[in-house]
């Protein structure tokens, strides 16, 4: 027995995109009978735009946000205002370190010290953590692939969302949506466990 089912693909990557995807995601989910979405949003801004697609959708939606000091040692960049528009609403929001990019083995990596003795170790810098290694084979398929998968962990790590059943992750090129995977998550010390069923929407 096969399913026929079709995947939407964008010219051109970016937030122009974001209301066509969430609302690909949206009839996506109602197909399948999925209940939950989780979304990437640094801001807020794009979280803000979903509520207005799944309105009144009976959907769980969770929004992820970078963590604290992504960007800038103690800066959040969702602001606390936007936060609580989208938790007002019934939005979870998570906020954890990056499953992928953002644990203390990419930081020993990335974080050099200023000066380097000639003779010091560099085996850091020159054997890239499994992380790392996992997020560039991702980023194969598009840098938003790799988001979904990630921001699926950090959502199931905080039990915002189920790990026994299929849910749609959506991420987006710099900003906005432009990505939609359905996935079943695991949390991060199970990686092995999540599943990538469908990609239903990306850019070329």
């Amino acid at each position: 027995m096969s399913i026929k089912r079709t995947t939407v693909y964008f010219e051109k990557p970016g937030k122009v995109n974001t209301e066509e995807t969430h609302r690909i995601s949206l009839d996506a989910a109602k197909e399948r009978g999925i209940d939950t979405v989780i979304i990437a949003s640094t801001t807020g801004e794009t979280g803000l735009k979903a509520l207005k697609v799944f309105k009144d959708s009976g959907l769980q939606l969770v929004v992820v946000t970078h963590q604290t000091g992504w960007s800038a040692p103690g800066v959040q960049l969702m602001p606390k205002e936007t936060r609580k528009i989208l938790e007002k609403a019934g939005v979870t929001v998570v906020t954890c370190t990056d499953a992928l990019a953002g644990g203390v083995e990419v930081g020993i990596s990335r974080q050099r010290p200023e000066k380097m003795a000639t003779l010091e170790a560099r085996l850091p810098y020159i054997v890239p953590p499994v992380t790392r290694i996992i997020s560039s084979t991702l980023k194969l398929f598009g840098n938003p692939i790799k988001v979904c998968v990630s921001i699926s962990m950090m959502a199931a790590d905080t039990g915002a969302v189920p790990i026994d059943k299929p849910v749609i992750a959506v991420a987006g090129t710099h900003s906005g949506s432009d990505t939609a995977i359905v996935t079943t998550p695991s949390t991060t010390n199970r990686i092995l466990d999540m599943k990538i069923h469908e990609i239903l929407v990306k850019t070329l």
